[in-house]
């Protein structure tokens, strides 16, 4: 008989099954001690392991300080599985931080990605910043941190995908994108994140989607408080999102794109977009149409925002994984990705 050879699944097959981001397991990175069915997480290779375990289709995940020997072990175990894997990477922040942004960028080629989400700003825009020249320093400073980056991304053919992470609005990233006119520097599209600025998901889609190497797949749900809005992810369906609209726009500029889960499991983040400190960084682009459209949701909502903070810690690690399943679930049964 024959021997059949061993087939090589194309990465743009792999990613058709959702992967799973850092902080969709925040809970559980956060917490270090084993606690009933949910042990911490000590690597990249546990969450891999658990990946696996659930079926998820790849992960996205930090790459800092890794060795190309254990960027090696997670290569081998994901193309053992036939799971794609993404690294997650922090800019250039001064000319002598280049040689770590370029070791980092290394390990995450070494470990099979070829795509690097990362993002300007760790915290919130309107809790960072309290007037519009800080926020223009801190945008002159992203600038030259992508232009620090550019060079070594080319060097290695690897993409940097640059998140909406609650810093720029939607226009704002693009115009960052065609600023750099760079075939490896993108977006990783947050399906969510923009509601915090008064913008409509799927405008927010549909303005990134045409730019996207990756994505973070969120559905989310709000309600008022006295000063603003209060914002969950919530699980994939269960929310505002139109996410196969999403879906299908994302495939359709870009059918290699990869599809990652980011569903955090916490207490509602308040967004006071009702006090004058909120617009503090925000030029005149902003219609009252769109601050109204996203009140009288709100307003209107009867969405159970889900919570942590009323949990003990074995409750918390038990519904950050229903909420990541229930999530899975739907994308396999509802997104075609499966």
């Amino acid at each position: 008989m024959m021997a059949v050879p061993n087939l090589v699944i194309p990465d743009f097959l792999k990613s058709e099954r959702m992967g799973m981001s850092q902080a969709t397991y925040a809970v559980r990175w956060e917490h270090k001690e084993n606690v009933g069915a949910y042990p911490s997480f000590e690597s990249a290779l546990d969450v891999i392991d658990h990946c696996i375990e659930i079926k998820a289709g790849g992960s996205q995940l930090g790459v800092g300080g890794w060795t190309k020997d254990f960027a090696r072990k997670v290569r081998k175990k994901c193309d053992a599985h036939e799971l794609f894997f993404e690294g997650q990477i922090r800019l250039p922040q001064e000319n002598e931080d280049i040689s770590r942004f370029e070791n980092d960028l290394i390990a995450s080629k070494e470990a099979g990605a070829s795509i690097n989400r990362t993002a300007c700003l760790s915290g919130r825009r309107y809790v960072n910043f309290e007037s519009r020249d800080a926020f223009v320093q801190f945008k002159e400073k992203s600038l030259k941190a992508i232009q620090t980056a550019e060079p070594v991304l080319r060097k290695h053919k690897m993409k940097l995908a640059i998140e909406n992470h609650k810093d720029w609005r939607a226009d704002e990233l693009v115009e960052i994108i065609k600023h750099f006119d760079s075939e490896w520097i993108g977006v990783t599209l947050d399906t969510g994140n923009n509601i915090s600025f008064m913008e409509d998901p799927m405008y927010v889609i549909e303005t990134l989607a045409p730019y996207a190497f990756s994505t973070h797949i969120k559905d989310m749900a709000y309600a008022m408080y006295e000063d603003g809005i209060l914002l969950s992810e919530v699980p994939l369906g269960e929310g505002v999102v139109d996410l196969k609209r999403a879906i299908k726009l994302c495939k359709q500029y870009n059918p290699k794109i990869t599809f990652n889960l980011e569903m955090i499991t916490r207490d509602p983040l308040k967004v006071p977009c009702l006090t004058e400190n909120y617009w503090a960084t925000f030029d005149h682009q902003h219609s009252g149409r769109e601050l109204a459209g996203i009140l009288k949701k709100a307003k209107s909502s009867r969405f159970e925002l889900p919570t942590t903070s009323d949990k003990d810690m074995a409750g918390a690690l038990e519904f950050e994984e229903l909420n990541n399943l229930t999530s899975l679930r739907y994308a396999e049964n509802s997104l075609g990705l499966s």
